[in-house]
């Protein structure tokens, strides 16, 4: 629901305080995505002070919780900080995860000598195992039947 207020739908008001209030409900109870949401309105200060401490704060605790997302902003900042083996580690568990992003920055990061090739070769290792993991014959099934109904009018 914080995310309604956040954009404004449903007919519920545009109100980025009453998303934040929900989202810290939210995590209160679990949900690690509602940090990594709280984490992005203090990055573009919306409801808040534009604050990047408290953004990665919020970041770090959604990426302890498993939130793939933060893991690749967590790896953008410690980049931008110039921290590029702490860049990588982050950006090596979101690939893990299935992070197509965090796959990207690494390639980035080779290519310009600031990764080693064998960093990309394993990050392109762990997204084929990821691929590898989810994927079953039950979920092309499934992905299939999907493409089928789009088309039925």
């Amino acid at each position: 629901v914080g995310s309604y207020y956040h954009n404004g739908m449903y007919g519920l008001p545009q109100d980025d305080t009453k998303a934040l209030e929900l989202w810290h409900r939210a995590a209160e109870f679990g949900n690690v995505t509602a940090y990594f949401k709280i984490g992005c309105n203090y990055v573009n200060g919306q409801g808040v002070d534009r604050d990047m401490k408290k953004a990665e704060h919020y970041y770090e605790l959604a990426a302890m919780g498993g939130d793939i997302d933060s893991r690749l902003l967590l790896g953008a900042l410690e980049q931008n900080a110039g921290n590029i083996d702490r860049a990588i580690k982050h950006y090596m568990i979101g690939v893990r995860g299935g992070d197509n992003g965090s796959l990207i920055q690494i390639e980035h990061l080779s290519l310009d000598g600031r990764a080693t090739k064998d960093d990309y070769t394993k990050a392109l290792r762990s997204y084929q195992e990821y691929l590898n993991e989810v994927k079953s014959r039950q979920r092309d099934e499934a992905a299939a039947a999907n493409d089928e109904y789009k088309y039925i009018d």
